[in-house]
């Protein structure tokens, strides 16, 4: 990446650009203290102050909207458990990588419906596990109908639009249609790491749609973070949502070497930034907020939430929203501390 289109910074100084207040995305629920993409999970994120919940979104051979991080369901159900599904396990390739399992596009909405959400991560969240086998696997709808219920939003992620439109499931069209026929369009976020599906969003949907361009840490995604990437971004979305180490740098160490100035080009470019995703646990924080040796226990996560939001962020997306609202509320306490005259 040239060092004219992103340069770096000290990270000492950090300094305020926006005077918006940063948004709290619950991080498919509060993954970090139940299961995630369940009811219960949605529930403790509202309950902790999430402002929006962040629900995956894929489809169903019939068409179906349910929120799983990803098309195969054995990292996050209870399918391999179920004999009568056993010969749908297969092999395919989605979105360019080569997947075994079970995928939901092989599955009715019915049959998903008797799974149960799993732990995803069990090794690195064992509290979490007591929680498994409980719940069914939810659909966009009920997600919206709980974050609306409570007077939050959905910040709800397409996983692989053009992918499942070359299957015969064209999810950009099935949630327009979901979202539109329901009248939630005001309170849902609609994002992808698909450009071509957000751009297909933004024709279904026109102006009134809110969209964002994920943006991976990944060398592929480069391009989008360059003066001339986030300008062409602003014409089809609304914001980006980078990694958090497209603005917290890390070398191959996962030492922190910097702070970018992606933030500031960002909102120059007219787009908020809401970076994915502050987790608690050591393994994914930088190297020196890391506490012990212990990959899963838990850091110094307070300090990249208040980190990231001293850096003029519109939001963090975060498996643990109560960290991020802690910290935004201490970062507004200065500003809401009455004036005393001096002596």
């Amino acid at each position: 990446m040239d060092e004219t289109d992103l340069r770096v910074a000290p990270a000492a100084a950090p300094s305020r650009v926006t005077l918006r207040r940063p948004l709290v995305v619950g991080h498919r629920g509060a993954p970090a203290h139940r299961p995630e993409h369940t009811w219960s999970g949605y529930s403790l994120a509202l309950d902790l102050g999430a402002d929006l919940i962040e629900p995956d979104v894929v489809a169903t051979r019939d068409g179906a909207l349910v929120v799983r991080h990803e098309n195969e369901l054995s990292l996050s159900t209870d399918i391999a458990g179920h004999p009568e599904f056993a010969d749908r396990r297969r092999t395919q390739e989605v979105a360019g990588e080569l997947v075994t399992g079970w995928f939901a596009e092989d599955l009715t909405l019915a049959e998903v419906r008797t799974l149960r959400a799993t732990e995803r991560w069990p090794q690195l969240r064992p509290g979490n596990t007591r929680f498994a086998g409980r719940e069914p696997v939810l659909t966009l709808t009920e997600v919206v109908a709980l974050a609306t219920s409570r007077g939050a939003r959905v910040q709800a992620e397409l996983k692989n639009p053009t992918w499942s439109t070359s299957i015969g499931l064209p999810l950009a069209e099935l949630v327009t249609a979901e979202v539109t026929a329901s009248g939630a369009l005001d309170d849902v976020v609609l994002q992808s790491f698909d450009a071509a599906g957000v751009r297909e969003l933004r024709a279904r949907l026109g102006a009134a749609a809110t969209l964002v361009q994920l943006v991976g840490s990944e060398t592929t995604y480069d391009g989008m973070v360059t003066p001339a990437g986030l300008r062409e971004i602003s014409t089809y979305a609304d914001g980006i949502g980078p990694s958090t180490t497209r603005i917290l740098l890390r070398d191959a160490d996962q030492t922190m070497v910097g702070v970018s100035d992606l933030v500031a080009q960002s909102h120059r470019a007219g787009l908020t930034v809401v970076p994915y995703t502050v987790r608690a646990e050591n393994t994914f924080l930088p190297r020196h907020l890391r506490r012990g040796t212990d990959p899963a226990a838990r850091g110094d996560v307070h300090a990249e939430a208040r980190l990231m939001l001293d850096l003029g962020v519109d939001g963090v997306i975060t498996d643990s929203p109560e960290v991020a609202v802690r910290e935004r509320a201490e970062l507004e306490a200065p500003a809401l501390a009455p004036v005393r005259p001096r002596p």
